[in-house]
Formats: structure tokens, C-alpha cells, sequence
């Protein structure tokens, strides 16, 4: 049980980046497609780059979660999976070190047309190269290319194969389509008519393309992987795999009714399902004859890990929900609109919040404490208590101050 807990945390991260990057490396496919049309190709790359500003640097905290917590709780596995695939690795350093350094020289290129004609196309090219590099390597641990051991796979078909191409084509096409339903919700609310227009015939061609990609992609699983596609037809696999599609299908039912904002959370569900559905069809096996036990570090490590990530969920879980808060609702904006109306929220009472607090308090310490100086079925509380508090954390986070303020004014006695 123990050893299962740094996992899901990994693909729990796994999830947000493909959700949250992702949808940034979408923006850069579509400024390669708005390449030539002029004065609208300009507006596009002026938007999307407005868009990303404020979570630039915060989607990508999660490759780095991911590789902490994979090279300390499964060091074996970590060690053989970067030296088979080490190339498609290093494309992806290089796309992500490319397309940062292109993001943040676009202003200094605002008087001179061709030099930033040039940086867009970098960083259009990298934020393309990047996630099918990085789809690759998926392909590559999917499909049981990467043994156990120094580069004991062959570092070319390891992530050159039917199942690494389809995955890594899928990750564009994904990127894109979440791209795409992001800045056409974020176009909503800014109330940019032209750019809702052009974004919604975006958003559903590239959800039409990433469907289509993916029901050709489980024939090719079922030739080229298929533990893979058995476990995606059977069992819980499977209704992860029908939960995947039937988001996806309202997700471009939703934008073709200028829903983007539902659209936008069915479109991260329909892609956080099938990483859930990936996991479930590897489980136990990490690497061919390597389970994720096996591949564990010792217990006092794991117990490490767990801590520490519940201690700085205290952090990084509310700093995270205020900044996507004030992102969402156009704090951000360069020349925010008065008159754009913002959905109400009801408010929560007061009473309710506090009890929530302590009760989010209660489960760090039983958590910690169980965690730490428990064993058995004591230790496995504990874990699932660290659990409850980051998810009540994220709850309270999620709460608007202005409103809890509003609350305990009007509870006043005068």
C-alpha cells in the first residue's frame, strides 16, 4: 500500500501537466497554423501569450514534481527509464529550453517585425517538437520497451514505434484541442467576439481530429500493445476508457453551444481519465518484470516523500488555486473590462469554513502522526488522512475571501 502512494501522486501531476502545460504547448501549434494570416495571426499570438503570462512558470512546477518524486520513491526504475529513453528526453529539455527562451524574448522583438517573426516560429516549432517527444517516451514505458537496467533498451525503437508515434501525434493533437477551448472561454469572458469565432471552429475540428486520432490509435494498440489495449476493454479500464470518451463528446457538444467554461472542465476530464485508465492498465507492472513495489525505495524514504509532499500541498495547493482564481476571473488582463458581468458565487457561511479549517488541521496531524509513528493498517490511515487534508486544503482554498468577509459583516450585531 505504502509503495502506491508516490504513484498516484505522479500521476496525479502527470494529469495537471497535460491538462495545464499542455494547453500551453497547444498555443504554440496554433501559431504555426495562424502563420500566414496576417493581421489575425498577430492578434492570435498577442492573446494566447497574454493568456499564458500569469501561469507560465506555475504549469511547469509539475515536470518537476513528477521527476522528484519518481527519481526518490522508484530509483531503479527512474535510472532505467532516462537512460533507454534519454533522446527523446533530451528533445523535450531542448523544446522546453527553446520555447522559454522564445517566450521571453517576444518583447523585447515589439519594434523589430522580423526578428519576432522568428521567435514566434521557435517557439511554435518547440512547443510542437516537445510534446511528442515527451508522448513518445510515454509510448516507449507503455508498450514495455524500457527494461530494467543502464540504457538497457535500444535508444531508438524504444520511443520509434507504432505505439510512441500514436502517442506522441495524440499529444499534439490533445495539446491543441485544450488550447483551443481554454483561450476560446478565456476570449469569452474578455468578450472578443472575433476571437470566440475563430476559437470555437478551433476547438471543435481539434476535438473532431484528437477522437478520430484516438479510436485509430486503439487498433494500433491492439497490434502493437496489446496488454494495453486488454486492459482498456475489460473492467475498470474499460469505464475509465467510456468516461474518457463520453467527456470528450460533451466537451465538443458543450463549445458548439459557446459553453466553453463547462466545456473547458469535460475537456480535462475527458484527458485525466484515460492517464487514470494507462495506470490502471500497468498495474502491478512498472517495467517489464518490475512491479511498482519492487521498484519502491526503502520505507523510511517513502515516508519522506509522503510528508513532505502533504507539508507543501500547505503551500503550493492555495498559491496555486489563487493564482488560477485571479486568472480566470481577469485580474491579470492588461485592460480588464468593467462591464463584462462575473458569475456570482454563493457564499459559504462563516461557521461552516471554520469548521472545515480545523477539521483540515485535525487530519494533518492524525495524518502525520500516523504516517510517521504508526504501522499497519495505522499507517495506512494516516496516508489516507495526509490525503483528505490536501484535498481540504484545495476546498478551502477554493473559497473567495471577499465573499467570507462579505459573510462575517452581514453576521455582525449592529
Amino acid at each position: 500500500m505504502l509503495a502506491n502512494i508516490p504513484m498516484i501522486f505522479i500521476l496525479v501531476g502527470l494529469a495537471a501537466y497535460i491538462v495545464l502545460a499542455g494547453a500551453d504547448f497547444g498555443t504554440g501549434f496554433w501559431t504555426l497554423v495562424f502563420y500566414r494570416k496576417g493581421g489575425d495571426r498577430a492578434k492570435f499570438a498577442d492573446s494566447l501569450h497574454n493568456t499564458m503570462g500569469p501561469v507560465w512558470e506555475a504549469n511547469h512546477v509539475w515536470l518537476i514534481f513528477i521527476l522528484v518524486v519518481c527519481w526518490t520513491a522508484y530509483p531503479v526504475a527512474f535510472a532505467s527509464i532516462t537512460s533507454t529513453l534519454s533522446v527523446p528526453l533530451l528533445i523535450a529539455a531542448v523544446g522546453i529550453i527553446s520555447r522559454g527562451a522564445a517566450y521571453a524574448l517576444r518583447s523585447q522583438f515589439a519594434a523589430a517585425p522580423k526578428e519576432r517573426l522568428i521567435d514566434d516560429r521557435v517557439f511554435a516549432l518547440s512547443s510542437v517538437l516537445t510534446p511528442f517527444a515527451l508522448g513518445a517516451a510515454i509510448g516507449g514505458i507503455a508498450s514495455g520497451r524500457v527494461p530494467v537496467g543502464n540504457a538497457a533498451g535500444n535508444l531508438v525503437t524504444s520511443w520509434l514505434n507504432p505505439t510512441s508515434v500514436l502517442i506522441g501525434v495524440l499529444s499534439i493533437t490533445t495539446c491543441s484541442y485544450l488550447s483551443a477551448v481554454y483561450l476560446a472561454a478565456d476570449a469569452w469572458r474578455r468578450a472578443d467576439t472575433d476571437m470566440i469565432h475563430v476559437l470555437r471552429k478551433m476547438s471543435l475540428r481539434a476535438g473532431v481530429a484528437a477522437g478520430t486520432l484516438a479510436m485509430f490509435g486503439l487498433l494500433v494498440l491492439h497490434a502493437d500493445a496489446r496488454p494495453i489495449w486488454n486492459g482498456l476493454t475489460n473492467g475498470f479500464g474499460a469505464c475509465l476508457l467510456c468516461l474518457s470518451i463520453a467527456s470528450g463528446l460533451v466537451a465538443l457538444i458543450l463549445v458548439w453551444r459557446n459553453k466553453f467554461g463547462l466545456a473547458r472542465v469535460s475537456a480535462a476530464l475527458a484527458v485525466a481519465t484515460i492517464v487514470a485508465g494507462w495506470a490502471v492498465t500497468q498495474q502491478p507492472c512498472l517495467l517489464p518484470g518490475l512491479t511498482v513495489a519492487q521498484a519502491a525505495a526503502g520505507q523510511s524514504t517513502l515516508i519522506a516523500i509522503i510528508v513532505s509532499m502533504a507539508f507543501g500541498a500547505v503551500v503550493l495547493v492555495p498559491s496555486l488555486a489563487l493564482l488560477f482564481g485571479l486568472s480566470l476571473k481577469g485580474r491579470f488582463d492588461a485592460s480588464p473590462s468593467e462591464d463584462i458581468p462575473t458569475p456570482k458565487i454563493a457564499n459559504q457561511p462563516q461557521g461552516h469554513s471554520s469548521k472545515l479549517a480545523s477539521f483540515t488541521v485535525g487530519n494533518l496531524l492524525a495524518g502525520t502522526a500516523g504516517t510517521v509513528f504508526g504501522s499497519g493498517w495505522i499507517q495506512t490511515l494516516g496516508v489516507l488522512c495526509l490525503c483528505l487534508f490536501a484535498a481540504l486544503a484545495f476546498a478551502l482554498a477554493a473559497i473567495p475571501v471577499d465573499s467570507l468577509e462579505k459573510k462575517a459583516t452581514t453576521q455582525k450585531v449592529p
